[in-house]
């Protein structure tokens, strides 16, 4: 659904997006995340045709950006952080707006909009002014703006920004959604604990370059290097150690009183195995569970330092 490679960007003397390359498949949300300056909203606006790349290649629904801009932003929507709103205009008619504009016909904008507007969460706004939202209501009603086409391709920047808790499990629960019916979702965000609930792959930018891109397991794998088992052994612990060590799937582990947190290598199978060796070896284990870092881990592992 996205595709692009070599892309770069120059403003005058500065390189904003150096040799960039990235893909997402439907179905797939990738979570876009960088520091500050790392070239996510250009490569974002550069992917819209908002601004004309250096070089590069842009597929979006396999259309070229270039070649036929038309027809590929026909198959995007697009929700910017800080999107412009006409606060003189109940929400419903906001909606008819955009849906004129997106060709809807007349007949059909009544179903559009109340899909829409229950899609966000907002049915019971459907008459109040635009200018009487909270930040967070705004978010939501731009959100049912982009979905009013029901692009194939989502590109959300910062759409959890404002929102109250109930508003972000309402955007994760939307988001997972528009993902299951094969929809390619791309979210910059420096929300990156609700990031993490939802994105299946992550796309981490440093300094205008890609430093690393894949789905979350893959990256966690290459970047840590394997999950970690957190194991609660009551009692002595000398054969529980013993067995550990003698686990090829194992590496170095720590222990805070009689929690032991181990790296390790192997899959859900062999995880299995080892509880099932540790049970038959008469090692009392309170809890056996296998946890991965969250985004924020990640990020930090990659060298990133300053969120945005």
């Amino acid at each position: 659904m996205i595709r692009v490679r070599d892309l770069r960007v120059d403003y005058d003397q500065i390189c904003a997006v150096r040799d960039l390359s990235l893909d997402v498949g439907a179905g797939e949300v990738c979570g876009l995340i960088g520091p500050n300056g790392a070239g996510k909203t250009t490569t974002m606006r550069a992917m819209l045709g908002l601004i004309e790349p250096t070089y590069g290649t842009i597929e979006l629904d396999g259309v070229d950006m270039r070649e036929r801009p038309r027809d590929a932003c026909r198959a995007v929507g697009f929700m910017p952080d800080f999107p412009p709103m006409y606060d003189d205009l109940m929400c419903w008619e906001f909606l008819d707006l955009f849906a004129a504009s997106y060709f809807v016909p007349r007949g059909d904008r009544p179903e559009v909009i109340a899909r829409a507007l229950e899609l966000v969460g907002l049915t019971e706004k459907r008459k109040a002014m635009v200018a009487e939202l909270s930040r967070g209501m705004r978010q939501r009603l731009m959100l049912a703006k982009t979905l009013i086409p029901d692009p194939k391709v989502l590109m959300l920047d910062e759409p959890a920004s404002g929102l109250d808790p109930q508003g972000r499990i309402d955007l994760k629960n939307v988001v997972k959604r528009l993902a299951a019916v094969g929809k390619a979702v791309l979210i910059s965000s420096h929300i990156l604990s609700e990031m993490s609930e939802f994105c299946t792959s992550v796309a981490i930018m440093e300094r205008g370059r890609m430093v690393i891109s894949g789905t979350i397991a893959e990256i966690h794998d290459r970047v840590i290097g394997g999950t970690v088992l957190v194991i609660e052994v009551l009692g002595a612990t000398s054969e529980f150690e013993a067995i550990v060590a003698a686990d090829g799937h194992t590496g170095p582990f720590e222990r805070e009183g009689s929690v032991f947190s181990i790296r390790y290598r192997g899959e859900a199978e062999e995880a299995s195995e080892l509880l099932a060796t540790l049970v038959r070896s008469g090692v009392r284990v309170a809890s056996f569970a296998r946890k991965r870092e969250g985004l924020e881990e990640l990020f930090l592992k990659v060298g990133a330092r300053e969120l945005s």
